[in-house]
């Protein structure tokens, strides 16, 4: 009897211990199942890139979108349906996140070498990486294995990602509710230097004469930004850095101790507060930020994944099917 017992321990044990390997995420992942899936993708992220290199910042800001409402799962790319009210259509990312169509097509491209075997929400954590080495950012080892959600919530984006009007303390609680670090939150968001924002995200900040803007930098954005808020108006785009929009380097940095921060939420990370030392780290040491930053990808796309027989790998990464 007691040797019984052992040996059902034993095994009990040997089945834990499996569960925990088949649930963590691994860069190897897909080395024996989908050899290809990394350079299919990459081919498909450098493209879409070459064609439109905005799309870098896109893809980046998709991947962030994702992670922050029910972890790293792709329901940012679910549509609506009889049962789904899709993410796509929440406050923070309607008329706003895009890339979706370049998301599609890696998949479409990955489907046609190895079916069923490589998750849409792994397509976008990797898509992230090689649009920001595209551009001359970092690149980093991405941990792969997440699988699919079969629900979205448009409730929780609303509630759980960061908005261009945001304060300070908000914004790290937003982070702190994922793990991640006020230093975390000024690393990623230095990918505002590639980006691009709508008229009316930053309207307000140019047209308020606060002591928190330069008046020449203001003066500069109001020509491309009317004051009148129109539809043509409102999604007119602006160069979140202007001194080199195209290149993934440190200058968000050196604008925001400029006074010369886009959004009122980029501002905020160096105005009086606990943040201002790290941007002015950043804004002097390009390699610690862009180390930094390739860390703090890595990290957040740890948020919350599903993995092992928990989730899909959906074939289309609009629908369940």
């Amino acid at each position: 009897m007691a040797t019984t017992k052992i040996i059902t321990s034993f095994v009990v044990i040997l089945v834990l211990l499996g569960t925990i390997c088949d649930a963590q995420l691994t860069s190897t992942f897909y080395d024996s199942t989908c050899p290809n899936a990394l350079s299919t993708i990459r081919t498909a992220i450098r493209t879409a890139v070459s064609k439109e290199r905005r799309m870098a910042a896109s893809l980046i800001r998709l991947h962030f979108h994702d992670c922050f409402v029910k972890g790293c799962d792709a329901s940012i790319l679910l549509n609506d349906s009889s049962t789904i009210e899709s993410e796509k259509s929440a406050r923070p990312n309607i008329n706003s996140v895009r890339g979706f169509e370049i998301i599609d097509k890696a998949k479409s491209e990955v489907e046609k070498v190895c079916p069923g075997i490589v998750s849409c929400a792994d397509i976008v954590a990797i898509a992230a990486r090689d649009a920001s080495f595209a551009v001359g950012g970092p690149s980093w080892t991405v941990k792969l294995g997440r699988r699919d959600s079969t629900t979205a919530s448009k409730t929780l984006a609303n509630t759980d990602l960061p908005l261009f009007t945001d304060d300070l303390k908000t914004l790290i609680s937003h982070f702190t509710k994922k793990n991640l670090t006020p230093r975390d939150m000024v690393t990623l968001s230095g990918a505002h230097t590639i980006g691009q924002a709508q008229c009316f995200t930053f309207r307000g900040r140019i047209y308020n004469n606060a002591s928190d803007i330069d008046a020449g930098f203001a003066s500069t954005r109001q020509r491309g930004c009317p004051s009148s808020s129109t539809t043509a108006n409102d999604q007119k785009l602006a160069a979140l850095d202007l001194v080199t929009p195209n290149s993934f380097d440190n200058n968000y940095f050196k604008n925001l101790i400029q006074k010369k921060g886009l959004l009122q939420s980029d501002q905020v990370l160096f105005s009086g507060g606990s943040t201002d030392s790290i941007v002015s780290e950043y804004s002097k040491n390009p390699t610690t930020f862009k180390s930094d930053f390739a860390a703090a990808m890595i990290k957040m796309g740890d948020i919350e994944p599903l993995t092992g027989s928990v989730g899909v790998i959906r074939s289309i990464c609009s629908a369940v099917n």
